[in-house]
């Protein structure tokens, strides 16, 4: 029973953050699409204040034992690779 709730935990910890992330994405291609340019001050210092909040939470829930380090450095790596996509995607506008 116990393991059954820390599996639920883990899941939802992971979910949690995926969704962080998720929206952290979104925040940014609007930004780029409607309000401002990659190489804006504005734009890097919601970037950075956003992932530096991401990596929070994840060092958090590594440290809680909710999700492995490997498993929260992944959803790092993964994002910081979508948003690089997205802004070489604006530079070819």
């Amino acid at each position: 029973m116990a393991s059954d709730i820390l599996v639920n935990y883990r899941d939802k910890a992971f979910t949690l953050l995926q969704g962080d992330a998720d929206k952290i994405l979104k925040l940014i291609k609007v930004q780029m699409d409607n309000l401002t340019m990659p190489q804006c001050p504005l734009y890097e210092e919601v970037l950075d204040t956003q992932m530096f909040g991401l990596s929070r939470e994840i060092d958090f829930a590594v440290r809680l034992g909710l999700i492995p380090e490997l498993e929260g450095k992944a959803l790092l790596d993964t994002l910081e690779r979508e948003l690089s996509a997205l802004h070489e995607a604006s530079l070819k506008k």
